[in-house]
């Protein structure tokens, strides 16, 4: 028999998050809302020079001071690892790229405003800062490297001198001889120089941290907000304590944002584990927001020339991209990787036979660098817009027209990209149809000349994206029936704030026959859940549901035959809903919670499930955005904004709307207003939410979110993942827009991001002048 469905949930189900209720009437529980009973606080004296030697002095009166236990120096701790780079690639020419040390304390040298030089501890915040400021830095200055642009100029100062030059890696993508042949042939060539604006990840919870120490098993415990807590563990015992992993637990609670950004290892997290071993108390540090500002990893950064050959008809042949991606003043955890990533979707949804890619990363005086929502894929789908958009002018095709000679066609899937991308499913151009006919753009022009009339310049831009997310891999999954009826889910993944709980538990609690409270899901703890991948990539749900799918159906044979001998009856007559087993068309059932109290032994009221992924999945789309712009200040107006998504399977589309909106909201942010400003001697003028611009829901026009969905094939249930695509479609939108206006009402040819207001009059008056 089969087995029925229960409509209020699984797939496709819009159900609402069962997170909110807490969340929303301040009952979540953040690191800033734990503190353990005898805990102390802890405070980190950074560097206030971008590049200078320094030595230390005060030290024995900061440790005499009133509250405070104890102060670090990188001479306190000799025994510490190196923090790591866990993505070291081969170059172009075959060797490894070297990698600098990062000290979790710097002994002798700072690198960057805000490098780690002690750490206090007291028994308040105010008493370490009390006796931070006792601590006296004597620097000696030395020049520094600010910009991206200028970091390969001979004449720039070096961030590590001992290597002779500031470039930290070359890598390349493609055929750099079917390249050249493919634009020695070309009729035209389309050539772009593009910035993709360094970003500072304000996620609304900063990081913080618990260390803990047990004397009696020599056991460590962190508690902090974290992308998932394997890979913290791991990095954190192997690579730095060096010791067992199995002697440090970590556990994440609520988590209010992390982007990517709260995926990695920081300096803080060992040093409060270490301090709560030396002095038998926990050591909590929350970050204060201006201290985030100069203390974790910033996003993007990349200066990038691409040429575009194409031949009479507009037809791509061939693509050239150099890329100069700014590391910072050490290479981040996984620093390197992100621009080589985004460089393998640099041919977008486009038929190009060839290309190459120059990758070149650069040691900047300068906070580092690493992933953020979309890790390199948004600055490919970005760079790949605003050239097609060029190319097309530069044609005389409108923008719709070049994108639709040039999409790969729905025959030629699966399709093989130049960098190896394997696109499984898509329908390209239908999306672009129906984003169109939804924006109106056939009745753009009449839009536009009404605003004329008032004075405004309007444009329309598009983007049509694809990205490759939900990477090959698996996640574990392990299900329990518990005594009260209840089925426990404990998985490795790690929500922020994504709906996991709702997610995961609307699909076992179809698959179950239970309510949505019924299914508890379990994430950040170490010690209850044996493995994990953490949460990044948009993986969580394309690569976590496949097995909580298998898990509850595995969960579902063993309820009922263990029902069968209580009921008398074959498993196939059995039916499960409301947490009970009952023979069809009969009153005759017994609860989950009798089955589970009858139960000698426990792995009967277990399931496992381990589905694993082969290939990424590639979630595709049309983002169409409409501006306003005023000419007298320079102010961008999005009035409109449609997008027509293909996410292969919508699991819960509530959710999904969720993600796309929150996604393309930090799109808009990093187009038209986030500006990370060094001035140049390598201080950071934007350092405070005073100085640096986030949108605000006024800048956040409503969005017209609808999807055209094509299956994946390669993942179980054939979800291609939403986490990070509006992101990746929304900044090559928005700046087409402002491209299109400002080309239109002024004659500007070209425009960067953040096109502030500042910037959009300044380009105004250019090219009035």
């Amino acid at each position: 028999m089969n087995q029925p469905v229960n409509a209020k949930f699984g797939i496709g189900a819009p159900v609402r998050r069962k997170e909110d209720p807490s969340l929303i009437t301040g009952h979540g529980r953040y690191v800033p809302d734990i503190t353990p009973e005898g805990a102390l606080h802890a405070w980190v004296l950074r560097s206030a020079m971008p590049h200078a030697r320094f030595s230390l002095s005060g030290l024995d009166e900061a440790r005499r001071a009133p509250g405070v236990s104890l102060v670090l120096t990188a001479a306190d701790i000799p025994d510490l690892g190196l923090m790591p780079t866990k993505a070291v690639m081969p170059q172009v020419d075959g060797t490894q790229h070297a990698v600098p040390p990062r000290e979790v304390l710097c002994s002798d040298t700072v690198r960057f405003v805000g490098d780690a030089i002690a750490f206090v501890v007291a028994d308040s915040v105010d008493a370490a800062k009390s006796a931070g400021e006792l601590i006296e830095v004597e620097y000696d200055p030395l020049d520094a490297a600010v910009e991206t642009g200028r970091a390969l100029n001979g004449a720039a100062p070096l961030v590590w001198p001992e290597t002779g030059t500031n470039q930290a890696f070359e890598l390349g993508q493609g055929d750099k001889a079917k390249t050249d042949e493919a634009f020695a042939r070309a009729a035209h060539v389309t050539k772009i120089d593009i910035v993709n604006n360094r970003l500072v990840t304000n996620y609304m919870e900063t990081r913080g941290c618990i260390g803990e120490y047990d004397r009696t098993t020599g056991r460590y415990a962190l508690t902090t907000g974290s992308q998932g807590v394997h890979g913290m563990r791991d990095i954190i015992a192997g690579d730095i304590l060096k010791i067992d992993p199995a002697r440090l637990h970590v556990m994440t609670p609520d988590v209010g944002g992390g982007f990517g950004t709260k995926m990695f290892v920081y300096r803080e997290y060992p040093l409060c584990l270490v301090a709560a071993e030396r002095l038998g108390r926990p050591v909590k540090w929350v970050s204060e927001r201006m201290e985030h500002f100069v203390a974790c990893a910033h996003g993007r950064d990349n200066l990038t020339h691409a040429e575009m050959a194409m031949d009479a008809d507009g037809r791509f042949l061939g693509l050239k991209i150099d890329v100069i991606a700014n590391m910072g003043a050490y290479l981040h955890q996984f620093g390197p990787y992100i621009p080589y990533v985004g460089t393998t979707m640099s041919t977008g949804l486009y038929d190009i036979d060839a290309l190459h890619v120059r990758v070149r990363g650069v040691f900047t005086h300068t906070v580092p660098v690493d992933a953020y929502r979309g890790a390199g894929r948004p600055e490919a789908a970005y760079l790949i817009d605003r050239l097609v958009d060029k190319a097309a002018i530069e044609m005389g095709l409108s923008t719709s027209e070049i994108r639709r000679r040039n999409f790969i066609p729905t025959e030629k899937l699966p399709y093989t990209t130049p960098t190896g991308r394997m696109y499984d499913t898509g329908e390209f151009a239908a999306h672009m149809d129906k984003a169109m006919e939804v924006a109106g753009w056939a009745d753009f022009d009449a839009r536009a000349d009404e605003a004329r009339a008032r004075g405004r310049y309007r444009g329309i831009g598009m983007s049509t994206y694809i990205e490759a997310c939900a990477f090959a891999g698996s996640e574990e999954v392990n299900m329990q029936l518990d005594q009260t009826g209840r089925v426990k889910l404990l998985i490795g993944t790690q929500t922020n704030g994504q709906g996991h709980a709702t997610a995961y538990g609307q699909v076992a609690a179809e698959i179950l026959g239970l309510d949505l409270d019924g299914i508890e899901v379990v994430q950040g703890d170490s010690d209850l859940i044996a493995t994990g991948g953490g949460t990044g990539g948009s993986r969580s749900i394309p690569i976590g549901l496949p097995s909580v799918d298998v898990a509850s159906r595995t969960l579902v044979e063993k309820i009922k035959a263990l029902a069968a001998d209580q009921l008398e009856a074959g498993p196939d007559d059995l039916e499960l809903a409301d947490g009970m087993v009952r023979v069809a068309g009969t009153d005759r059932a017994v609860s989950f919670s009798q089955i589970a109290a009858s139960t000698a032994d426990p792995e009967d009221l277990k399931a496992q499930a381990r589905i694993k992924q082969t290939e990424a999945t590639y979630p595709n789309g049309t983002h169409i955005c409409e501006v306003e712009i005023d000419p007298e200040t320079g102010t961008t107006e999005i009035v409109r904004y449609t997008i027509v998504d293909d996410f292969g399977v919508t699991v819960n589309p509530l959710l999904l709307a969720g993600q796309v909106h929150g996604g393309v909201a930090q799109a808009i942010g990093q187009a038209l207003m986030e500006d990370t400003v060094y001035d140049g001697e390598g201080q950071l003028l934007s350092a405070s939410l005073l100085d640096y611009a986030l949108p605000r829901a006024g800048d956040v026009p409503d969005f017209d979110f609808q999807t055209r969905n094509v299956p994946s094939t390669t993942n179980a249930l054939g979800i291609k993942g939403a986490g990070e695509a509006g992101t990746i479609g929304g900044c090559g939108a928005v700046m087409n827009a402002v491209g299109d206006a400002l080309r239109r009402g002024a004659g500007v040819a070209h425009i960067d991001m953040p096109a502030t207001p500042e910037r959009v009059w300044q380009a105004i008056r250019a090219a009035q002048a």
